[in-house]
């Protein structure tokens, strides 16, 4: 009886001694997920006809590595256009902000000195020695007229007696009407002098020399502000135009923003692409992250926290991540997640940013996340 009580002792005594251990060594908490990394969808804001294809899928790129371009349709034409347009708006710019040239000042006041001389002429009135030579020419033609009468009254008593003939007597008459005739001249010519500048005459010369001198204090002062700064504004229009047919030249060269790989692309040279439409997707290889659950008793877990992982494919080695994320409401655990804990609990979704400097990492491998920040693989 005492044989047989022995062997069920040291039973009893190794599966307590199974218990106590598996009590204190436990594994420490884990969970699993897979790595990932962000996803960039390249474009171009301005799309058209694909000219060049520089990639394939799978390539490793580097950051500023182009990628995909693009026909420039009519971009060069415009671009060509808008830099005439710019030199114009530019030198008209220039004009305003120069002002008039000296000359120019010059020839206004030349203007206004002449057309002030013109209104002093006709407000001083004639000379007294045109008057003088308008009374002589006038007693010139009274003599003349006498003359002419004299000569006429002599022809026609001589053509009464049959003494002249009749072409003699036209004659006379003739010259009798031209003397009249430049008597009458010479007098009006006399009364105008002695009249001197009528009034219209003496305000259109007042008026234009008031313009002529509101044209030579325009030019001295330069042009308006408002026209320099309408100007500056068309140069600026100009300039804006440019540029963005700059940026769009730029939109004609799809280039990789970071180091990564691509991971889809379906592009040929000669196809048509809709302004904003992605033509390739690339992994951001230098931001791998998991995604994992964490049960509720776990939630304590602070942003920024310090955790370590294994990742299937390179075994026992330790690898080491920052908690980057921790969501704000629980959520049933996915189907395809494997946690140590009960299926049937919420748990909460975290995201651990990893630290792969050596870069042997990669998007889809198995990685198990430690939550315990000084655990590690058994």
């Amino acid at each position: 009886m005492l044989n047989r009580s022995i062997p069920l002792s040291v039973a009893v005594v190794g599966l307590l001694a199974l218990v106590f251990y598996s009590q204190w060594n436990r594994e420490p908490p884990r969970v699993s997920g897979f790595i990932e990394a962000d996803e960039i969808r390249l474009g171009s804001r301005v799309g058209g006809r694909v000219a060049v294809v520089h990639v394939q899928e799978g390539q490793e790129v580097t950051a500023g590595e182009v990628l995909v371009e693009f026909e420039p349709y009519d971009l060069l034409e415009r671009e060509k256009e808008l830099e005439l347009t710019l030199a114009a708006r530019e030198s008209e710019y220039q004009r305003f902000l120069a002002g008039f040239r000296e000359e120019e000042t010059a020839q206004a006041k030349a203007k206004l000195d002449q057309l002030q001389a013109r209104s002093d002429l006709l407000i001083a009135g004639p000379r007294k020695q045109e008057i003088q030579a308008a009374r002589g020419r006038l007693a010139q033609a009274e003599a003349e007229k006498r003359l002419a009468v004299q000569g006429f009254e002599r022809l026609s008593k001589l053509a009464g007696s049959n003494a002249t003939s009749q072409q003699e007597l036209d004659a006379a008459r003739e010259a009798l009407e031209a003397a009249t005739a430049n008597l009458d001249v010479r007098q009006q010519e006399l009364d105008l002098l002695l009249a001197g500048t009528r009034a219209e005459e003496l305000r259109e010369a007042a008026a234009r020399v008031e313009e002529a001198r509101q044209a030579w204090q325009l030019m001295q002062r330069g042009y308006r502000q408002e026209e320099i700064d309408q100007a500056k504004a068309s140069r600026d229009a100009a300039k804006a135009a440019l540029q963005a047919i700059g940026r769009q030249k730029e939109e004609l060269r799809v280039k990789s923003p970071i180091d990564g790989t691509i991971e889809a692309l379906d592009l040929q040279p000669g196809d048509m692409v809709a302004p904003g439409a992605p033509v390739l997707s690339m992994l951001d290889r230098g931001n791998l992250w998991v995604r994992s659950y964490i049960p509720q008793n776990r939630v304590g877990m602070q942003l920024g926290q310090r955790l370590r992982l294994n990742v299937d494919s390179y075994g026992d080695r330790t690898f080491h991540g920052v908690v980057t994320f921790i969501a704000r409401q629980a959520e049933f655990t996915p189907s395809n997640v494997q946690t140590p804990e009960e299926r049937s609990k919420q748990v909460f979704r975290i995201k651990v940013a990893i630290e792969n400097e050596d870069g042997m990492l990669r998007p889809g491998m198995m990685a198990d996340v430690w939550l315990d920040e000084h655990g590690g693989a058994p």
